[in-house]
């Protein structure tokens, strides 16, 4: 890759550095997690570090009430964390559908499951922390003590959950009481703060700091788990002190990949992490373009995504409820079954295989000892379920939308279950040595924007900036494609003649934001932070 060529506009070039960097989208945040590596600490410090800053610095994004997901290579080898929670155990598919609902609701308490994310923080610190809990949460406890001004990027965010807010459920005075707290909270001063405007929260400061000094006991056994089961009692919720008491993060193995010569690693189920893999394995037996802004290019990199998602979403599920195996999802010849559905002139509208003949924040960071972490973070949509508790400032995560209520489903909701599930870290290896981590936020865009970088980076030989920067598209269903406005009208036109449904979005949030960070056989570093967000690489 050349480190010099920037093909698609940007003001950004890669950051080197040697001795350690964080990528992630909320500059305070990175340098949170750099000020942890400054201390002594190491890749995975410095990852819990960034993560718990965020809680804080994006909230729109990620909260204490989120789940996480890692792969973390340490000590030369790769290793995955589940800290998605579970659904509580008194709410299942008939209860929501006898309460009028068709599908799991997005907002309210229906779609609230156990955290996963302060168990999950912890988890790592014992596994692989040089530092304890409280020194990796202190960057995290301070910004929420002092105070920060607000980005750009995630004042845009906060606005608009206000005014959703507001025209769902009216202001505080109105609201239903399980939404009080989000004004409370986040909207002290009367109206979601502005881009550059302070705000801070005692509330999650003192919450953190007693997830600090116990481990993260005190979320689901203590102080917080007693007010977070007060409050769902007292607001018609369903979480109760048992489903927090009961709950444990995994480690689990990495499923993977070959593509290009490299090994492309993603968590398993629960996660659709495996979506990619799919369309992977299918994009390298079709035809791509000499260039990338290719119509062969894009509709072989579209095929293959569309027929990969149509098998997450009806074979991904909770692991211990899944029938169709990952080892076929992932085999060369279902890979060869599925391709041949590709036609190379017109677009598909696909619909699942057969495999019995699977809003957010994202960060990695690297430490000089080789140690590598691909991060990511989330409550799911914007604010999650719009539940905050205001005595802790937790606002609850919403993951319990993904849930189907079709008790044929695999993913059919059921009490203590974990639900199919949007957010995936990313990591490269090559001849078992690690490259680095690298990931795209943005619920379902996730997988789309894994696949569009990772082309970008091993097919085009782009260098990190350059794979992030380009244009983008995701696909919404059926023929639909949304794309960016750089994607040139020329191309825009040819796919609309093969049969796809091209709308041109200005909106860039719907394209995900992504970092990445590789490590060259010299031990360089080389991080990049994609323009659609306020990020940037911190680094020493």
């Amino acid at each position: 890759m050349d480190h010099t060529k920037y093909t698609y506009p940007s003001r950004r070039s890669v950051t080197f550095a040697r001795n350690g960097m964080v990528a992630t989208s909320v500059p305070l945040a990175a340098h949170a997690g750099t000020e942890i590596l400054r201390r002594g600490g190491n890749a995975a410090d410095a990852a819990v570090a960034t993560a718990a800053a965020l809680t804080v610095l994006e909230p729109p994004s990620n909260s204490l009430g989120s789940d996480c997901f890692a792969l973390l290579w340490m000590n030369g080898k790769l290793h995955g964390l589940n800290a998605s929670g579970r659904a509580p155990r008194t709410l299942d598919a008939q209860t929501v559908r006898d309460l009028g609902h068709q599908q799991v609701p997005f907002r309210g308490w229906i779609p609230v499951m156990v955290p996963g994310a302060p168990a999950g923080w912890a988890e790592v610190i014992r596994k692989f922390g040089k530092l304890t809990l409280p020194e990796v949460l202190a960057p995290a406890i301070r910004y929420a003590r002092e105070g920060y001004p607000v980005p750009v990027t995630t004042a845009d965010l906060w606005q608009r959950t206000e005014q959703a807010l507001r025209a769902a459920h009216g202001g505080p005075e109105s609201c239903p009481p399980e939404f009080r707290g989000w004004y409370q909270v986040f909207a002290p001063s009367g109206h979601a703060p502005r881009a550059g405007e302070l705000w801070r929260s005692e509330a999650m400061a003192r919450t953190l700091e007693r997830i600090a000094a116990s481990g993260a006991a005190d979320f689901y056994q203590g102080e917080t788990a007693r007010k977070l089961d007060a409050f769902s009692r007292a607001t018609g919720g369903w979480l109760r002190a048992e489903d927090l008491a009961d709950y444990r993060p995994a480690w689990v193995d990495p499923i993977h990949t070959e593509y290009r010569g490299c090994d492309v690693y993603e968590m398993p189920p629960n996660g659709h992490g495996i979506t990619v893999l799919m369309a992977l394995n299918i994009l390298k037996g079709l035809t791509l373009g000499a260039e990338k802004e290719s119509v062969e290019t894009y509709h072989s990199m579209i095929e293959s995504l569309k027929l990969a998602y149509a098998d997450a979403k009806a074979f991904v599920a909770d692991p211990a409820a899944m029938t169709a195996r990952v080892e076929t999802l992932l085999s060369p010849e279902y890979a060869a079954r599925r391709r041949a559905v590709v036609r190379p002139d017109s677009a598909c509208d696909p619909a699942p295989g057969d495999p019995y003949c699977g809003d957010t924040v994202y960060l990695c960071t690297a430490d000089g000892g080789g140690n590598m972490v691909s991060f990511i973070q989330s409550h799911y949509k914007d604010f999650g379920s719009w539940v905050v508790e205001p005595e802790t400032g937790v606002e609850l995560q919403n993951r319990g939308a993904n849930f189907s209520l079709d008790p044929a489903s695999p993913n059919c909701l059921a009490p203590g279950k974990k639900a199919y599930h949007t957010i995936i870290p990313g990591f490269l290896c090559r001849d078992g040595k690690a490259l680095g981590p690298f990931g795209v936020m943005g619920g379902f865009m996730q997988p789309q924007g894994h696949l569009q970088v990772l082309v970008n980076l091993l097919d085009y030989h782009m260098n990190p900036q350059q794979a992030l920067d380009a244009p983008r598209w995701q696909w919404t269903g059926g023929k639909v494609i949304q794309m960016e406005p750089d994607v040139p009208q020329p191309l825009v036109d040819a796919l609309r003649a093969m049969g796809h449904e091209i709308e041109v979005v200005s909106d860039v949030t719907l394209m995900g934001r992504g970092e990445i960070i590789l490590r060259d056989e010299q031990g360089v570093l080389c991080g990049a932070s994609e323009p659609r967000c306020d990020g940037t690489v911190s680094c020493f």
